[in-house]
């Protein structure tokens, strides 16, 4: 994924007029165009020929904004459609992926909620998991939201990445820690 601070300003000027706009019954903006971004993404993905001409720098941006009105039309709202525009006006298309992670990021910080990947050398069982939401929930203040991988390669214990903090409580990490004592020591 490639983006950084084009990404994150094209996301963040998304996510402050999203959350300038409502909608009737409590039902939030920002929620509707995570949403339609998501589902606009897994479209790029599942078609590679699609991406190809969205990509394409010699498709000029007029028949790449004509091509995405006629996909989109009545499926998308006016400011996702205005700001699919905007990414092709400004040849900014190529940052779609990473300006819809931003995006979700932010999202997801504006409902107190962060992402986590655990990796345990053993499958956890639900008790297990559920106890781990609970620390994690403590330790942060937010709600959790966890992903689980198995990786041997640790030996024994946990390993849990919380955006760019990393909770690094494995075996392998322990016995690597020991011998590097070891070796000073001697």
């Amino acid at each position: 994924m490639m983006g950084g601070p084009v990404a994150g300003r094209y996301a963040a000027a998304l996510y402050d007029i999203a959350k300038e706009k409502g909608l009737p019954k409590g039902k939030s903006v920002v929620d509707k165009i995570e949403g339609e971004l998501k589902a606009i993404e897994a479209i790029l993905k599942e078609n590679a020929d699609l991406q190809k001409l969205l990509y394409h720098p010699q498709i000029t941006p007029a028949d790449k904004k004509e091509l995405l009105r006629k996909l989109f039309e009545g499926k998308i709202s006016d400011v996702t459609g205005n700001f699919l525009a905007l990414l092709v006006d400004r040849r900014r298309e190529i940052y779609f992926e990473a300006i819809v992670a931003e995006f979700v990021a932010l999202a997801n910080a504006g409902r107190n909620i962060i992402a986590a990947s655990v990796a345990t050398a053993v499958e956890l069982d639900d008790k297990e998991k559920g106890e781990l939401n609970k620390i994690l929930a403590r330790l942060t203040g937010k709600e959790v939201r966890t992903s689980y991988t198995v990786d041997q390669s640790l030996i024994g214990g946990v390993t849990v990445r919380m955006g760019d903090k990393i909770i690094d409580g494995s075996v392998r990490t322990r016995l690597a820690t020991l011998k590097e004592r070891l070796k000073a020591t001697s």
